[in-house]
């Protein structure tokens, strides 16, 4: 299997909450994967292989360990020293998977990400993950996928 990379073009729902006496809490909220359509690298995920991809990710989600990172490296890993957020939900809405991040303000690339939304700066999510590619009739259909995080780009 190779990496795959995925960049969903829509930018990410940015919400802020806040609680008496605690420091605000910030989210962000949208499609963060999407199945049967052709994507920006000319990929499509046929939605039995999301499906699994997502319910295996869902596994992570329920042990916190579902961190993604700011930018998007050409490496498979997460590493720690750039974990800016942990994806808390994701549930389909037909062909996308809508997903909730809460932005980790404690950690350096997370109050790097808080910036940019204090700042008005617009980005959007990009999956990093493992699978394989089949090409039939011109299209590119990814036959198997790992989902390894879901960055901010």
């Amino acid at each position: 299997m190779k990496l795959l990379r995925e960049d969903i073009s829509q930018e990410a729902q940015i919400i802020i909450t806040e609680g008496i006496d605690k420091p605000k809490k910030y989210y962000i909220k949208g499609i963060m994967l999407q199945a049967e359509c052709i994507n920006g690298n000319g990929r499509n995920y046929r939605k039995p292989i999301m499906e699994k991809a997502v319910d295996e990710y869902q596994k992570l989600i329920s042990l916190k360990r579902s961190s993604g990172e700011l930018g998007h490296r050409n490496s498979p890993a997460i590493d720690p020293e750039r974990i800016s957020h942990v994806i808390e939900s994701l549930s389909w809405n037909g062909n996308d998977v809508v997903g909730k991040a809460r932005i980790c303000t404690h950690l350096p690339m997370g109050v790097i990400a808080k910036g940019l939304i204090d700042e008005g700066i617009p980005f959007g999510v990009s999956s990093r993950g493992l699978g394989s590619i089949e090409e039939q009739n011109g299209i590119k259909y990814v036959n198997e996928f790992t989902i390894n995080c879901i960055d901010l780009v």
